[in-house]
C-alpha cells in the first residue's frame, strides 16, 4: 500500500498557482495499478482517497497510523467503495458481498478488516474508494446501480443532459458524513454543473472515468472570479476545497463519481454563482 498526503492552501494562495502547482495540490493521478492498494490523504475534510486494482491475490485496506492516527483504518472512519470495472467482490469482516460494474457498498465506522478480489484477472475489478471521519457506525449496505435513486437534468440544447444516481446518500443508506454518488452524461452531451456553484460548509471529490485513452475533462476549479482549469485523463481525481467552483466540460460525455464530506449530508445545499460572475 502506498499514501500520498495533501495539504490545504487558502484560496488566496492558490491565486497564484501554475498549472503544475494546481495539479500537484488538486490532481490525484494515481489511483489505480494492477496488485496494488493506492490512497492519498487530504486535509480538506480529511478525505481519504484510493484505488485498489486486485489482479490474482486479495487486496487488504491497511492503515497508515502516522498519517489516519489509528491502528485500525475504521476505527474512526466510514468507507464508500465503487467498482469501475470488472466483476469482483469486497469482503466486510469475513462477508464477501459482490459488486458489479458501478456497484458500490457503504462500510461502516468499527469494521476491522476489508479485502479485495477480483473474479477475474483478465478483467479485474477497479475499487474507487472515498473516506470520512466518522462518530457512530452503521449497517454495511451493497447499492446495486439500479437501486440508485435517480435524477435526470439538463437538455440537450445546453448539452448537459445528464442522469444523476445517488447512492449512498441519505434517501438510500444512513452514513455519519459521506455521501456518494455518480453522473453520467447522455451521448454528445458535454457540460456538466453549469451554472456552478460553491457551498462553503462542504467539500468534494470527483473521480472521472470511462473516458477513452485520447478524451479529457477540463475541470473548472478556483473562487468565481479567479476561475482555474486541470486537465483531466481517465481514473483520475480532483480534490474540490469548499472555496472552490466544481465544473467541467469534456472533449465527448463522461461519468464521474462525486463523493462530499462536511458539516451537513444534504444534497442541495450549495450556493448558486450568476453567469456574470464568472471570470
Amino acid at each position: 500500500m502506498m499514501i500520498d498526503v495533501r495539504h490545504v492552501h487558502h484560496q488566496e494562495a492558490a491565486r497564484g498557482f501554475d498549472t503544475e502547482a494546481l495539479r500537484r495540490n488538486y490532481l490525484v493521478e494515481r489511483l489505480f495499478e494492477p496488485g496494488m492498494v493506492l490512497l492519498t490523504y487530504s486535509h480538506v475534510e480529511r478525505f481519504v482517497i484510493g484505488g485498489a486494482t486486485p489482479i490474482t491475490v486479495p487486496l487488504a485496506l491497511e492503515s497508515d497510523k502516522a498519517t489516519i492516527g489509528s491502528p485500525n483504518f475504521f476505527d474512526r472512519r466510514e468507507l464508500g467503495v465503487f467498482n469501475i470495472g470488472g466483476a469482483g467482490k469486497v469482503s466486510v469482516d469475513g462477508v464477501a458481498h459482490a459488486l458489479g460494474h458501478r456497484d458500490a457498498i457503504y462500510v461502516p465506522m468499527g469494521t476491522k478488516e476489508v479485502l479485495f478480489t477480483s473474479d477475474s484477472a483478465d478483467v479485474p475489478a477497479r475499487f474507487y474508494l472515498l473516506s470520512t471521519p466518522a462518530h457512530a457506525r452503521h449497517e454495511t449496505k451493497v447499492v446495486r446501480i439500479a437501486q440508485a435513486k435517480k435524477m435526470l437534468l439538463g437538455e440537450a440544447a445546453t448539452a448537459n443532459r445528464r442522469t444523476i444516481y445517488q447512492m449512498i446518500h441519505p434517501d438510500v443508506v444512513t452514513s455519519c458524513q459521506l455521501v456518494m454518488g455518480m453522473t453520467q452524461l447522455d451521448e454528445g452531451n458535454v457540460w456538466n454543473t453549469m451554472p456552478c456553484h460553491v457551498h462553503d460548509r462542504r467539500s468534494e471529490v470527483y473521480l472521472y472515468f470511462d473516458l477513452m485513452a485520447d478524451a479529457r475533462v477540463i475541470h473548472l476549479m478556483g473562487q468565481p472570479t479567479e476561475t482555474r482549469h486541470i486537465v483531466v485523463a481517465d481514473g483520475q481525481a480532483v480534490i474540490s476545497p469548499p472555496w472552490s467552483i466544481h465544473s467541467g466540460c469534456g472533449t465527448r460525455a463522461y461519468t464521474f463519481i462525486w463523493g462530499m464530506g462536511g458539516d451537513n449530508i444534504d444534497y442541495t445545499d450549495m450556493d448558486m454563482v450568476a453567469m456574470d460572475q464568472l471570470k
